[in-house]
């Protein structure tokens, strides 16, 4: 029997794989994150064994209060993105990195000597020739500071070059593998930063239930009132329109919305519907509603 296959539809699983995955894989690490990681690799057809991901504490920006809250995130390694490539039949290999020249300065009170830059090439088996993607990433743009500071956190103090070299990698196979290898950066890369560094937030998109789209619905059915749409969006609107592209929001949703007040774009939503279209967003996609583990 497979890791994957231990891990049943009714989501028991293997006390063996349960015991090396707490005590040996991600020690310290809460039960209800280790299951996240197991419900990962059963979606992805991964070995859990393997440590294809990693569970890491992320500064996460909670779009209710604003403030920033650490929470346990699944994430890919670079290790993740070399199997997935390997899947594909179609990896022909990676070069070893080079690094540009040394440079040594102060950062945040800690001296350290770091190469300026790091480049990786991933060649690609693409209709019987090789093809190479080359990635170049500056160690400044990458590493990780400590909280509320602008020192190296120790593994980038310890390792400045390989994990810059991850860094260079990790690029490289998303550039050569769009098609099969994840967008969303690596946990090597988001070790110790904030989500919002990269313009992020994470979030649950699970909804939560029929009766919020129905107290919406409720809201947007009565008469709509005149709108000026010639004035500048209002702060109510400038945060819909925010909170619709932060989240994606389904256009099937966009336009029941209008549909039900009678009206063609969420421009012309007077503000008592946008309010509410604010509050359907935040408790159905926030990420401070945390899934409860099973």
């Amino acid at each position: 029997m497979s890791n994957i296959a231990a891990i049943n539809t009714s989501n028991e699983i293997d006390h063996h794989i349960w015991s090396a995955l707490k005590n040996s894989l991600y020690t310290g690490a809460k039960d209800e994150s280790i299951k996240m990681v197991l419900d990962y690799c059963k979606a992805a057809k991964l070995d859990p064994m393997q440590k294809p991901v990693h569970i890491v504490p992320m500064s996460v920006k909670n779009a209710l209060t604003g403030k920033y809250e650490y929470k346990d995130v699944v994430m890919a390694g670079v290790g993740l993105y070399r199997i997935q490539a390997a899947r594909s039949n179609q990896y022909a290999g990676v070069s070893e990195p080079e690094f540009g020249e040394d440079v040594t300065c102060n950062l945040g009170g800690v001296e350290i000597t770091y190469p300026k830059w790091c480049k990786v090439t991933v060649k690609k088996l693409v209709n019987n020739t090789i093809v190479e993607f080359t990635a170049k990433e500056y160690w400044l743009e990458n590493y990780a500071a400590k909280k509320d500071t602008s020192t190296p956190n120790t593994m980038w103090q310890k390792r400045p070059y390989g994990q810059l070299a991850k860094c260079a990698e990790a690029q490289a196979l998303r550039k050569a593998f769009p098609e099969i290898i994840s967008q969303q950066p690596t946990a090597e890369e988001m070790e110790g930063k904030h989500f919002n560094d990269l313009e992020m937030e994470v979030k649950n998109i699970t909804p939560k239930s029929a009766s919020i789209s129905s107290k919406l619905d409720s809201v947007l059915s009565h008469q709509e009132e005149e709108v000026d749409v010639s004035q500048e969006p209002s702060e109510t609107l400038a945060e819909l329109i925010e909170l619709i592209k932060m989240y994606n929001v389904p256009s099937s949703i966009i336009e029941k919305w209008c549909s039900k007040a009678g009206v063609e774009t969420i421009n012309h939503l007077d503000t008592e519907k946008q309010q509410a279209c604010i509050k359907y967003i935040n408790e159905q996609y926030n990420y401070s509603h945390d899934i409860e583990a099973a």
